[in-house]
């Protein structure tokens, strides 16, 4: 994201987090996770909570610093041009949000706030992104319920410390925040193939109180949808973040590859297919920054904003890496260059939270076609 659509105070946001990420976090360091069959670093989380990264959506009553959605999309754009792996997205975004809905949750968000709890969302069951269809049940059991169902797609929940679970009761969908090693609960991490965490979890007779719903019984997809829209236009930032790395490795090479004696980037042909990508990052920024604004000044209306956001990162990004590793010729193919790594990670990316398809339509619905 340019500079030229940033506040004062977001533009140092981004330098400060530009400035830690390359010494702490570079691709180099996912591929070290990677090669030791790690998807996540605590010491690294701990260290951006300690910044008050995980405390960006947590209000300042419960110790954040609730700096806002625009702010995060700063964060979450950063952390994507280097690949980080970290639970920014389920704990300080998604699940903060959905925290927030409900009152008397401020031990929840301090925790978020400093780290010393992660949260991930429990949410698809079946190929795609459909959050309005909904098999887990949770049936009444005495005075509380018995959760019964498999979550598949968990970001983050094969190390998470509680769970976000979207169950179906008499009432409706309703959302539980139960510890995810609760008696029953049984995960099943799996190393994605852009090496971060995504679990399936199967619940089996998971007991749960009146203390573990959160909100009201049927309302659910009430409380999630915030959570839901606010964690899409981070996803959407940060897939820019992606395609603004990979941009850049591709614009470094492009200077440095010689062909017939002369520097590849000098050939029409290559400027100007990069030139084309140059713009379609800088318009898909002026979208994830508006997505941001909106969610922070009219969340009721956001819905138009972020799905054209997160259509337009999942296209920008899929354009990216694609022509990053045709631009790179053969070494772009292999394990030993980086740019692999941004392909992996924008397909996963693609499909979390909603697939091109599902918010092109949400658009084309939004605007009366």
């Amino acid at each position: 994201m340019t500079g030229l659509l940033r506040t004062e105070e977001e533009t140092m946001l981004a330098d400060a987090a530009r400035g830690f990420l390359d010494d702490v976090a570079p691709v180099s360091h996912l591929r070290g996770l990677r090669d030791a069959g790690q998807t996540h670093d605590p010491a690294l989380w701990a260290d951006m909570a300690a910044m008050g990264w995980a405390g960006i959506l947590v209000p300042e009553s419960a110790g954040g610093s609730d700096m806002g959605h625009a702010a995060a999309g700063v964060l979450a754009g950063e952390m994507g041009k280097t690949l980080v792996t970290s639970p920014f997205l389920s704990s300080a975004v998604i699940a903060a949000t959905a925290l927030r809905q409900v009152a008397g949750r401020n031990d929840a968000l301090s925790a978020i706030a400093d780290g010393t709890r992660t949260y991930a969302l429990a949410l698809d069951e079946g190929n795609k992104f459909t959050p309005g269809s909904v098999d887990c049940a949770a049936r009444r059991d005495g005075n509380g319920f018995r959760l019964t169902g498999t979550k598949k797609f968990v970001v983050d929940g094969g190390f998470s410390d509680r769970l976000l679970i979207l169950a179906r009761t008499d009432e409706g969908p309703t959302l539980f925040d139960l510890p995810a090693d609760r008696a029953g609960t049984k995960r099943q991490p799996n190393a994605m193939v852009d090496s971060r965490d995504a679990a399936t979890i199967v619940f089996d007779g998971v007991e749960a109180t009146g203390d573990d719903v959160l909100g009201g019984l049927g309302q659910g997809l009430d409380i999630l949808r915030p959570a839901l829209q606010a964690g899409q236009a981070a996803l959407a930032a940060e897939m820019t973040g992606l395609a603004s790395g990979a941009f850049g490795m591709t614009v470094d090479y492009l200077k440095e590859r010689k062909q017939f004696g002369a520097p590849i980037g000098s050939f029409q042909a290559l400027q100007h297919r990069a030139a084309h990508l140059w713009c379609e990052i800088e318009v898909t920024a002026s979208a994830i920054a508006h997505a941001g604004r909106m969610l922070d000044a009219d969340p009721e209306n956001a819905t138009l904003a972020v799905s054209l956001a997160k259509a337009r990162a999942t296209r920008t990004a899929t354009d990216a890496v694609i022509e990053g590793v045709q631009m790179h010729g053969g070494i772009g193919m292999t394990d030993a260059f980086d740019m692999g790594f941004y392909m992996k990670r924008a397909r996963v990316a693609s499909e979390w939270l909603g697939d091109y398809g599902y918010h092109a339509e949400t658009v084309a619905r939004l605007r009366g076609f």
